[in-house]
C-alpha cells in the first residue's frame, strides 16, 4: 500500500507554470491560447487603471497565486482579479480577490468543466470573493456575473453591453465588446 504525499503551499511555489492547490494535490493548468489571453489582459489592464484611479486595492494579471484556507484548497490562480488584502511581498496574496475573473479556454466546455466551475465559484465564495465573472468569448452570453449574494442567479452580459463588478469593484465599468481584439 502506496501513501501519497500532501503537497503544501511551499511545494506549490517550486511550480513552473500556473497551478492551484486543490485536494492536497498540484493542479496544473495549461497554457491560454489567443482569445483568452487577450480578454483577460484587458480585464487587467481597466482593473488596473481602476486601482490606480482610486488608489484602493490592486489588480492583478493571469498567473498570481492567492493563498486560501479551505479544508480541501489551499490557493486560486484566477486570470485576471482585484484584491484588497495587505501586501505580501514576494508571497502569494493572503485570502481570495474580492473580484476574481475566469476566462474559458478552449477544454472549459461540457458537464465536466461545468461542474468544476460551479465548485470553485463556491470556494471563491467561501473564501469571501463577492463576485466571480464566468468569461465565455464563444457564448452570445460573454460574461456571467455572479454574486455571493445570489450564487445561483448570475447577471449576463452581451456584445454591445457594459458589464459591471458590483459591489467588489464600485463603479468599475468594462464594455464586454472590449474583450474581442
Amino acid at each position: 500500500m502506496s501513501l501519497k504525499t500532501r503537497a503544501t503551499i511551499a511545494d506549490l511555489y517550486k511550480v513552473e507554470g500556473k497551478a492551484e492547490l486543490v485536494h492536497g494535490e498540484i493542479v496544473h493548468m495549461p497554457p491560454i491560447g489567443d482569445d483568452p489571453g487577450y480578454a483577460s489582459g484587458e480585464i487587467f489592464v481597466t482593473l488596473r487603471d481602476y486601482a490606480r484611479r482610486t488608489r484602493h486595492g490592486r489588480a492583478y494579471g493571469d498567473g498570481v497565486g492567492f493563498h486560501v484556507h479551505l479544508p480541501h484548497r489551499e490557493s486560486f490562480s484566477p486570470d485576471a482579479a482585484y484584491h484588497v488584502g495587505s501586501r505580501t511581498g514576494m508571497r502569494f496574496p493572503e485570502g481570495a480577490p474580492i473580484f476574481a475573473v475566469e476566462v474559458r479556454s478552449e477544454h472549459d466546455y461540457g458537464p465536466a468543466a461545468e461542474r468544476q466551475m460551479q465548485a470553485k465559484r463556491a470556494d471563491y465564495f467561501a473564501c469571501g470573493t463577492l463576485v466571480v465573472w464566468d468569461v465565455d468569448l464563444l457564448s452570445p452570453d460573454v460574461i456571467k456575473v455572479y454574486r455571493a449574494s445570489a450564487p445561483d442567479n448570475p447577471t449576463i452580459y452581451r456584445r454591445g453591453e457594459i458589464a459591471e463588478a458590483e459591489p467588489a469593484v464600485p463603479g468599475w465599468r468594462m464594455p464586454v465588446d472590449d474583450l474581442f481584439g
